[in-house]
């Protein structure tokens, strides 16, 4: 009987175990513990993985102009190329500067929309300033943050940003957020998130 022997191939062919074992190609390494570490930058709505550090709204206000913030996002935080930062008050007029996508307006501040403060010191911690990306140090990074923060109205002046105050921002958005169910490891990922 050819049939029985064909079709036990075919289901030793199709188990999962075997598709898990891939030739090795003897090419690269595995990273080192130190070597994951230092790419692990992802800073969670706790705060928890906040560097030792401290700014001012007021040592923001220096950096955003002597860092060339402004040459992107404009003088007063928005109307240039870069997404705006700080919403404007009052009656507004659109722009004829083309904005990059995603688009962010006055209606989409990160400052408002975002629903943690943690949010947007990752932000500028990971992507600013663009092309020199990762360049700022912790307190120049806490300072902008506040700066950001301060001009959207959402601290006062003279608070102080560090690794324990900016978790405990209150911000516009964060009870109206839609956040993606907690991960476990080993779980399989629900589509459209990461």
């Amino acid at each position: 009987m050819v049939f029985p022997k064909v079709l036990a191939v075919a289901v030793l062919a199709l188990c999962p175990p075997a598709w898990t074992q891939s030739p090795t190609y003897k090419l690269g390494r595995s990273p080192t513990a130190e070597e994951i570490r230092s790419q692990d930058i992802a800073i969670s709505p706790t705060g928890k993985e906040l560097p030792a550090g401290q700014g001012t709204a007021k040592e923001g206000a220096t950096l955003y102009v002597r860092k060339g913030c402004a040459g992107c996002h404009g003088a007063t935080g928005s109307g240039a190329h870069a997404p705006t930062l700080i919403s404007r008050k009052g009656p507004q007029t659109a722009t004829a500067v083309p904005c990059l996508a995603p688009c962010v307006n006055d209606s989409n501040t990160m400052g408002v929309h975002s629903p943690f403060a943690t949010t947007i010191w990752d932000y500028i911690n990971r992507g600013m300033p663009l092309g020199k990306e990762g360049s700022l140090t912790p307190n120049e990074v806490y300072a902008l943050t506040a700066f950001l923060l301060y001009k959207n109205d959402i601290i006062k002046k003279d608070e102080l940003m560090d690794a324990r105050s900016l978790p405990k921002v209150k911000m516009p958005n964060r009870d109206g957020a839609a956040l993606p169910p907690e991960w476990k490891h080993g779980t399989p990922r629900l589509q459209g998130y990461p």
